[in-house]
């Protein structure tokens, strides 16, 4: 692990994911080859991490699988909106983004306010943060998406 890495570690903000999707995406990692997207690892690691809970019982303002999310870049105050879905899901839409991506794995978890840094393409850390989640399958007890 590197410094840039070892900072970020020691930075990350605590995440919640329902069991659902834990199950689901581990189903998903176990199906897909290793060196099939550059992320892996870190999304493994990110369920490792994470608290997990009973779909009914996640926070309202998490960020789940199928949640539209609204965060912003700290550096720009560039603000988007995207839909975390599964890699079949994503069909090349604007508006939705994959699991799979480096922001999708990491806004997986976090809640409204959290902030969290990557490295960035070509070199250099971006920070975002959590604005709104407008929707939540779990909160719309839609339990099945």
């Amino acid at each position: 692990m590197n410094n840039v890495e070892a900072h970020m570690k020691d930075r990350r903000p605590r995440i919640i994911v329902t069991s659902r999707d834990v199950e689901r995406l581990e189903k998903l990692l176990e199906a897909v080859p290793a060196d099939a997207f550059p992320g892996k690892s870190a999304l493994e690691s990110e369920l490792e991490r994470a608290e997990v809970v009973e779909p009914g019982r996640v926070p309202p303002n998490v960020v789940t699988m199928n949640s539209t999310v609204h965060f912003a870049f700290a550096e720009s105050g560039e603000k988007f909106s995207l839909t975390l879905v599964y890699p079949k899901d994503a069909h090349g839409q604007p508006d939705r983004i994959s699991i799979f991506a480096p922001v999708g794995s990491a806004l997986l978890g976090l809640a409204i306010g959290d902030e969290i840094q990557w490295p960035r393409p070509g070199g250099g850390i971006v920070t975002v943060r959590v604005i709104d989640v407008s929707y939540q399958p779990e909160r719309s007890g839609e339990l099945h998406r």
